[in-house]
Formats: structure tokens, C-alpha cells, sequence
């Protein structure tokens, strides 16, 4: 791997890590600080954050002559090909990002690039509201420069996924490598700085790449917090939190696994809405607060409530349901979220019919049946088997489950003056219908 001139700016744990790493790999670091102690501190051979193994490390590259500090941004620019951006972005007291070292310092790499004919490319590794790099910081940086992106300069978002305590192993062991980029060029840079890391190096786009950095974060909180709930509720009830927990990460096809990750509608049938409200009454009774927990059945009517603002939005009053049951394959309707938007859309005055090639009503027994009975009886005279017919006959269909020959009925049978509403992900096709998805 061929030596690269980097200049670091914030030298925080991101930053000091990052350095430290990429010098070790051979690269020559130029770190910026506006904080004249950290860069004494590195300049000694010291570390400015306390981490294990940065002591060494750090004492080692500076010896090697690699690493240089400043508080110059025009020279650390002038002397690099590439700028990695590691200020702190906190919280600010209404709760939104605070932003404003960014913005400042992105001003001052415009002003630095306005005075240098070579390209250079400007890594934002710091955590960042999606949209930012693209819509924020680029137009202060080609302001500010007179320069163009994609053209001059290139901009890119790389989230890192460093944990203090252990950002020395995190670096050299990541679980991918992600890099948000508009052009061909910058990728091949990073891929050079980042791409003999043991792990996978994907490309993707700018925004996809923000916002991974939050999602992966949330997903973090959330697996903490449910672990929590959990014991809370189990200590309550006598139970070993820790057995439990471990057993339930032993099944690796549906709970440690990506399955349930990915964007669809509201969940339904006959386990997981009357198990959670089992869970909720169990809790009360034991004076257990489980405010996470609580809070999920809510936010699958809202996501459920997303769909129904949708078809209100769209004006069409002749509505078409393709899916009925709450998972396909099954005729169970019990609890499924597209009853209870069927339910809703007759409730708004809209005339629908509704497919379904699982669910005849003749052939329903037990329990689905009961269902029926008590909470849908009207729904016998929205039926039909004929799946050109509900087609021909809505203005907007509502797409619940996916499969060949419904995809292929909707993609031949549909006209261009008929929406869709996508609620399974469908994907590309030659629809003439204009396809829009739930959330996507």
C-alpha cells in the first residue's frame, strides 16, 4: 500500500485513533486541533485520549517521523491529498445537532482550497444529520473556495463505528467498511486507505451513508434497552435475566439474523400484538415500568395509520386491496393490519374490493372464522376471486403481498392513470401504473 498525505482535523478519540492507525500503516498525518494542549501532548509522544494501547502506539508513529500537529488548516490542506473531518458534533439543548464547529471549519477548507490547484478529496467522518455533507457543507466549501465538487474537490461521508475502550481493535476489525461517495474516484482512495481491512468495503451513496451512522446507533440503544426491559420484568417474576437472554440469542434464523429488518408494513396475526399486551399487563401487575415495550404496539397502528394518510392523500375514491391475511400464504386475519385498513378505509367513505388467493370465506373455520364473525362480517361482500376484476375496478390498489402472478396481473393489467401503493417492496418492473412506496 502506497503512502498517502492525510490531514486530520479534530483530534478527539476518532481523530487521535484514526491518526495514530494510518500512520502506523505507513501514511503521513498532519493532525489539526483549534486545542494547542492536545497537540503538545502529540508532538511529545503522548496521547490526548486515554485508550488502550494509544500510549505505545502513539509514542511509535510519532518517532517514526510520520505525524506532524498544527492549528493551520491552510497548511494542513496544502500539505494533504486527503481531509479527514472528525470535530465533535454534540447535542444542543433543544436536542438537535450543534453543528456549528463543523460549519466554522468548513468554511475555513473552502478558503484553504481556494489557494491550491491540485484536487482534493474531504472525508466527513463525524456523525452527521442526513443531508448535511450534500446540502450544508458542500456549498459552504465551494463558496467559500470558487470551486466546483466532482470537479476540484470531491466530498465523501465515512461513519466510523469505534468504541472507546477498544478503538484500536474497532479500527483494525471493523464489521464493514462504508463509504458514501458521488464519484468513482474518491472510492478508489478510500478503498486504497481502508480496503485491507478484514472486512467487506461497500460504496454507497452520501445520504444512505449518514444515515446509516444513526440507524446503527438507534439499533445499539435498542438492543440495550430490551435487555434491560427484559431483566427488569424477569427479576420481577423470579426469572434469571442472564439464562434468558442467552438463550434467546441462540437462535440465530430469526433473532440474531436479519430477519424482521426490513421496511414492510405493520405487523399483525395471532402472536406478537396479544403476546406484547400479555407482556404490558404482566408488568402493571408487578409495578415493572416498560416504557419501550409499551410503546411498540403504538407505533405499529401509526405506521399502519402512514398507509391509510396515504390513500386519503392520493383523492382516489375507488380503492382495490390485493392481500388481506396478515402474513402471506396464510388466511389468518386475525389482528392483520390490512383488516384494520380496510376497516378504516370503509369507515372513510371510499368504495373497496378486496383479493386475497388465500382467504375464501367458505373455508374458514375456528378461530378465523370467529374473527370474521364478530369483528368483519361485512367483509363476505368486498371479496373477490377474480384479481382483473378488483384491477379493473379501483382507482389506487393497495399492494399487500407480493409474488410473480400478482406482481405480473398489476404490471399488465394496470393503467396510467391508477396508483399503486406499494406495501411490500416490490421493486423495478414495467408497471404502468405510478408505483409509490409506504416509506420508499
Amino acid at each position: 500500500m502506497s503512502a498517502t498525505h492525510i490531514s486530520i482535523f479534530g483530534l478527539g478519540y476518532v481523530g487521535a485513533v484514526s491518526l495514530a492507525c494510518l500512520a502506523r500503516d505507513g501514511h503521513s498525518m498532519i493532525g489539526v486541533d483549534v486545542d494547542t494542549a492536545k497537540l503538545d501532548l502529540i508532538r511529545g509522544g503522548n496521547t490526548p485520549v486515554v485508550e488502550e494501547g494509544m500510549v505505545d502506539l502513539m509514542a511509535r508513529v510519532v518517532a517514526s517521523g510520520r505525524v506532524e500537529v498544527t492549528t493551520d488548516v491552510d497548511e494542513a490542506v496544502r500539505k494533504s491529498d486527503i481531509s479527514l473531518i472528525c470535530v465533535g458534533t454534540p447535542s444542543a439543548a433543544n436536542g438537535s445537532q450543534d453543528q456549528s464547529a463543523m460549519l466554522r471549519l468548513a468554511s475555513d477548507l473552502g478558503r484553504a482550497l481556494r489557494g491550491k490547484s491540485a484536487e482534493h478529496t474531504f472525508v466527513f467522518r463525524s456523525t452527521l444529520v442526513p443531508g448535511t455533507v450534500e446540502d450544508v457543507l458542500r456549498p459552504i466549501i465551494e463558496r467559500e473556495s470558487g470551486k466546483t465538487e466532482g470537479r476540484h474537490f470531491h466530498v465523501c461521508f465515512q461513519p466510523e463505528f469505534l468504541r472507546e475502550g477498544s478503538s484500536i481493535r474497532d479500527y483494525d476489525h471493523p464489521p464493514f467498511t462504508i463509504v458514501g461517495v458521488n464519484a468513482d474516484a474518491p472510492r478508489e482512495r478510500l478503498r486504497r486507505l481502508f480496503g485491507h481491512l478484514p472486512c467487506e468495503f461497500i460504496a454507497t451513496s452520501i445520504r444512505a451513508a449518514e444515515m446509516l451512522k444513526y440507524c446503527c446507533n438507534n439499533f445499539h440503544a435498542l438492543k440495550i434497552t430490551f435487555a434491560n426491559e427484559t431483566a427488569r420484568l424477569a427479576a420481577a417474576l423470579g426469572v434469571d435475566p442472564f439464562e434468558v437472554m442467552s438463550l434467546l440469542c441462540k437462535d440465530r434464523q430469526l433473532n440474531i439474523s436479519t430477519a424482521y429488518l426490513k421496511p414492510g408494513f405493520a405487523f399483525g396475526g395471532s402472536c406478537l400484538p396479544k403476546d406484547l399486551r400479555a407482556t404490558m399487563h404482566l408488568a402493571k401487575r408487578h409495578d415493572v415500568e416498560l416504557p419501550m415495550l409499551s410503546a411498540i404496539l403504538s407505533s405499529n397502528r401509526v405506521h399502519a395509520e402512514h398507509a391509510i394518510g396515504k390513500v386519503l392523500a392520493s383523492g382516489k375514491r375507488r380503492i382495490g386491496m390485493i392481500g388481506l391475511s396478515f402474513k402471506p400464504g396464510t388466511d389468518d386475519l386475525r389482528e392483520s393490519p390490512l383488516v384494520y385498513l380496510a376497516e378504516q378505509l370503509i369507515g372513510k367513505g371510499l368504495s373497496l374490493l378486496v383479493y386475497d388467493p388465500e382467504v375464501h370465506l367458505s373455508q374458514l373455520l375456528g378461530a378465523n372464522r370467529r374473527f370474521i364473525e364478530q369483528h368483519i362480517p361485512h367483509i363476505g361482500s368486498l371479496l373477490r376471486n377474480d384479481l382483473a376484476e378488483v384491477i379493473a375496478a379501483s382507482d389506487l390498489l393497495v399492494l399487500g403481498i407480493s409474488g410473480g402472478e400478482v406482481q405480473k396481473a398489476v404490471a399488465s393489467l394496470g393503467r396510467p392513470d391508477q396508483i399503486v401503493l406499494d406495501l411490500v417492496n416490490i421493486g423495478a418492473g414495467a408497471y404502468r401504473s405510478t408505483v409509490e412506496g409506504l416509506c420508499w
